[in-house]
């Protein structure tokens, strides 16, 4: 797979959805991971992400115009440990619960499948990042329809053993704006990872649609001592 541009992949369509990138700084020194969610109505755009512990969670920023809070109040980052977990949706928690109980990042999300949101049936994601030794390895997930049939559910999972200075992987729920939203199709798309945690937090920031974004969270984790400091940017202020 040829290695692309992160800021023109964000930027190919106004409505990639929510999307995870894990990866590798440009001097191998440090691990990557990102989360980013979109919103097209107005109980999804109502939303900022706050710290909550080690990882964040997603919360109303007006509460009284939280409509429905399914599917949108979840935490999408949890650290267990030396793996950092995460997700789209209150998956995070199964992954959780269930890798704590000594089941693989592939047993946990068995028992979980695409968001019951017809008729997008949105895609869970999720990315799963262990540092130990000195070294990284990560793996993502998707659970999704089968092309839009709820009957089905079909399971991808792509492990990233020793992965390569300055890349990653960019994985996000929809492939393009439409209505039905269509699913996002293929192995993660390979990603340029360099510069700062500042600099690569402003390029993401700057690459997704104005209207449409909502926040951003970035994580960088030193390999060596698992030290890490985190962005996070909320449109709503």
């Amino acid at each position: 797979m040829k290695i692309v541009s992160l800021a023109d992949e964000l930027k190919r369509t106004s409505y990639p959805g929510r999307g995870i990138v894990i990866g590798k700084s440009q001097d191998g020194k440090t691990a990557v991971a990102a989360y980013f969610i979109m919103g097209r109505s107005e109980n999804s755009r109502n939303r900022v992400f706050v710290e909550d512990g080690e990882g964040i969670r997603t919360q109303a920023f007006d509460p009284a115009k939280l409509s429905d809070p399914s599917l949108i109040i979840y935490a999408p980052v949890r650290v267990l440990g030396n793996k950092t977990i995460v997700t789209n949706g209150d998956q995070t928690d199964t992954i959780y619960e269930g890798m704590d109980k000594q089941l693989t990042f592939e047993q946990s999300l068995r028992s979980r499948e695409f968001e019951p949101d017809g008729p997008n049936f949105t895609p869970r994601i999720s990315g799963i990042l262990h540092i130990e030794g000195g070294t990284c390895n990560y793996a993502m997930s998707i659970l999704k329809s089968s092309d839009g049939d709820p009957a089905g559910c079909c399971r991808y999972t792509y492990a990233y053993e020793k992965p390569l200075n300055g890349e990653g992987r960019f994985i996000h729920t929809y492939l393009d704006d439409g209505n039905p939203l269509p699913s996002y199709e293929g192995e993660p798309t390979r990603i340029a990872i360099d510069g700062t945690i500042d600099e690569f937090t402003a390029l993401m920031w700057d690459s997704l649609n104005e209207e449409n974004k909502v926040s951003l969270f970035v994580r960088f984790i030193e390999i060596e001592t698992g030290k890490y400091e985190s962005r996070i940017v909320n449109k709503n202020r």
